[in-house]
This record gives C-alpha cells, sequence and structure tokens, in this order.
C-alpha cells in the first residue's frame, strides 16, 4: 500500500492548532463564577488536551491511511477510531479529478477524486499526494478505467 505524502501531516496538525486554538478561545469567554480560581485557566488546559489529542490523532491517521491501485480496482484503507477498507472497481470509475483547494495550494498538496456511479455520496478521495503525483494516478486511472471498460464490451 502506498502512503500519503509526509507534508498532509503538517495541514492536518494545523487543522487541529486551530481547533485548539478556537476552543480554548469559546471557553475562555465563558463565565466563570467561583470562589477560588484555579492555578491554571480552564482555557489553557482546554487548549493542551485538545491540541495533544490532535497531535496523536494526525499521526495515527497518518499511519492508517493507504491506496493501492491493481489491474481491477483502486484499494483504500483509512481511518483511526472506524477502519474503513474501500474498493473502487474500474467498472464503477465515471469520472477522475485532481484537486487543489487553498490549503491544499499552501502546502504543495493535492487530492484525487474518484467520482463512481450507482451509489449516494459515491466520490472517493486520496488527499495528500503532490500535484505531479496526483495528476500521474488521474491519468493511470483513466487508462485502466478505459481498458477495463473495452474488455468488457469485448466480454458482452
Amino acid at each position: 500500500m502506498e502512503q500519503l505524502n509526509p507534508r498532509i501531516r503538517t495541514v492536518w496538525l494545523a487543522v487541529s492548532v486551530v481547533a485548539a486554538v478556537a476552543l480554548a478561545y469559546v471557553v475562555g469567554l465563558a463565565p466563570t463564577e467561583t470562589a477560588v480560581q484555579p492555578p491554571v485557566p480552564l482555557s489553557v488546559v482546554v487548549f493542551g488536551v485538545v491540541l495533544v489529542v490532535g497531535v496523536v490523532y494526525q499521526y495515527l491517521r497518518y499511519k492508517a491511511w493507504g491506496f493501492e491501485i491493481q489491474d481491477d480496482a483502486v484499494y483504500i484503507e483509512h481511518g483511526v477510531v472506524v477502519r474503513v477498507k474501500k474498493v473502487v472497481p474500474f467498472v464503477r470509475v465515471q469520472h477522475i479529478d485532481s484537486r487543489r483547494g487553498p490549503v491544499e495550494r499552501a502546502s504543495g498538496l493535492a487530492s484525487l477524486v474518484i467520482y463512481t456511479a450507482g451509489s449516494r455520496g459515491a466520490d472517493v478521495s486520496v488527499p495528500g499526494l503532490t500535484p505531479e503525483r496526483a495528476d500521474e494516478l488521474r491519468e493511470r486511472l483513466r487508462e485502466l478505467a478505459i481498458e477495463n471498460e473495452e474488455s468488457i464490451e469485448d466480454a458482452v
């Protein structure tokens, strides 16, 4: 199984830091009417806990992510709490995009999005690829999908 580009960990870590700051800010705004002030403000504790959980989670998330392209399908595994294993047969592939949002552009990454037919929420995304790798995979998947489609038509 191929892993994602290690730079995706930085993106996920940045999201954890933003979440920690936001939650600490919200907790800091809450009124505290206690006679005894704690030695460490609750917002600092919340920031620390959320940040530690975020760092551990992004590490485990990166380790859990993998994908593999075989002759008949794309195999994807991911998930920390819930392990997800997806198989996307090429006969189900409608089209394939590479996508680069603002955060991905800033980090020099891209995502590969595979749109499939016949089910709800039928798109599969592989984040954390370099733009070159995403384009290379998009072309390879396109070729494999065309070959697979032609072999099905020949069999009929």
